[in-house]
């Protein structure tokens, strides 16, 4: 089963981010940075359509400003996510 979700919004407060909410659902993630067009969407929907065809869940997370674009993929039987990481919505890996 495959769910499709926003993460993050323009709103009439700025910006509204929930991807801090990601993080407590993973155990593995991989922080995605790269120049726009460069394929950080068409990788991460490559992943999930590959999970799919294992049997796995999949979540995709829509980028707010252009929802053709992914910012995310989540697959929670793995406890494992794929995000952009490239601004607006910037992450840093932790260490």
């Amino acid at each position: 089963m495959d769910a499709m979700f926003f993460l993050g919004a323009c709103t009439c407060r700025g910006f509204v981010s929930h991807y801090d909410s990601l993080f407590s659902e993973v155990k593995n993630l991989t922080v995605i940075k790269g120049g726009s067009g460069c394929g950080k969407s068409t990788f991460m929907r490559a992943i999930g359509q590959a999970a799919q065809k294992k049997g796995l869940d999949v979540t995709y997370f829509l980028c707010s400003s252009d929802p053709d674009s992914l910012d995310g993929v989540l697959l929670p039987q793995l406890s494992v996510a794929y995000v952009d990481g490239t601004a607006p919505h910037v992450l840093e890996p932790l260490l």
